[in-house]
């Protein structure tokens, strides 16, 4: 079993620039009122929602689609979500959850039709949400939005009952412990596929990311993941990454109307992974239990 560290020093990833502090925090502020109201005046997309929030969105080369709960840029091509994003809140998280359904389903959203559930049947691979069904546990269509195949991937078993899953709960605690967190997860479709299932083809990613951004004070700061999409025994924070790392593997730009500018380079730049406490007994039920599901 690989030693777990619980004090990273310095790694490579860590820099005291990171903390930002109170002073910049009415810079954030400004640049979040300014772009509200520039970004949420209008929506493009054929399914826009009043009050739909979009200037966290990354960049886009699918069909962008706003569900109640998260956003989603599909790809055509992959017959699947580029990217999906939303905002994960500690309120949501301490409602009540409700019992899981598996409601797996055609999204009506998409113009050129979505992947089906027949399209994984007998593949070999699990259908991996990306939108977890636990973030949107809160209510009944909340939950329902997650089942949209959208928001669905070709996933190994072993990582999407391991280190995804992994990944998943580390988030849940993270934003419960940092009050909100913004979150984007995606396949890496800039990769060469690992292969395409049913009849629509659906493309087998060879990894996934996942990036969060907290905004709220004493310390602002951001993190990313990239995991192949394979069994996994490493732990966790051995994927951490910073935002623009993120980007560069993935081909997209993340935040880029949320952050103020002069904060960008400072907060997508470096990660300290000290400032997001990861779980030991996490990553052992992983090795000795997830893994082998």
């Amino acid at each position: 079993m690989a030693k777990f560290r619980t004090n990273h020093g310095d790694g490579g990833k860590n820099s005291s620039g990171m903390i930002v502090r109170v002073g910049l925090f009415g810079a954030i502020l400004g640049g979040l009122f300014f772009l509200f109201n520039q970004f949420t005046g209008g929506d493009s997309s054929d399914n826009s929602h009043e009050n739909q929030e979009t200037y966290y969105l990354p960049t886009s080369s699918g069909q962008i689609i706003h569900h109640q709960y998260y956003s989603l840029s599909y790809i055509e091509e992959h017959e699947q979500a580029e990217w999906v994003a939303y905002q994960l809140t500690k309120e949501e998280l301490e409602q009540p959850w409700l019992a899981r359904m598996d409601d797996f389903k055609e999204d009506p959203s998409i113009r050129s039709g979505s992947a089906s559930p027949e399209d994984y049947k007998h593949s070999g691979y699990d259908r991996g949400h990306l939108v977890p069904v636990a973030d949107r546990s809160f209510n009944e269509a909340a939950m329902s939005e997650t089942f949209y195949m959208s928001n669905i991937s070709p996933q190994s078993r072993n990582f999407n009952g391991g280190i995804w899953r992994e990944l998943e709960e580390q988030t849940r605690y993270w934003a419960k412990r940092n009050g909100e967190l913004y979150v984007i997860s995606g396949p890496v479709l800039k990769l060469e596929e690992k292969s395409r299932i049913g009849d629509n083809e659906v493309s087998v990613p060879s990894a996934f990311f996942k990036v969060l951004l907290d905004l709220q004070e004493p310390q602002v700061k951001g993190i990313g993941f990239v995991i192949p999409n394979e069994v996994s025994y490493e732990p966790l924070f051995d994927y951490a990454l910073s935002i623009d790392d993120v980007e560069e593997i993935s081909g997209l730009d993340f935040f880029g109307e949320l952050i103020p500018e002069d904060l960008e380079k400072e907060i997508e730049g470096n990660v300290n992974i000290d400032l997001w406490p990861f779980s030991k007994s996490k990553y052992e039920k992983r090795i000795e239990k997830w893994n082998k599901q």
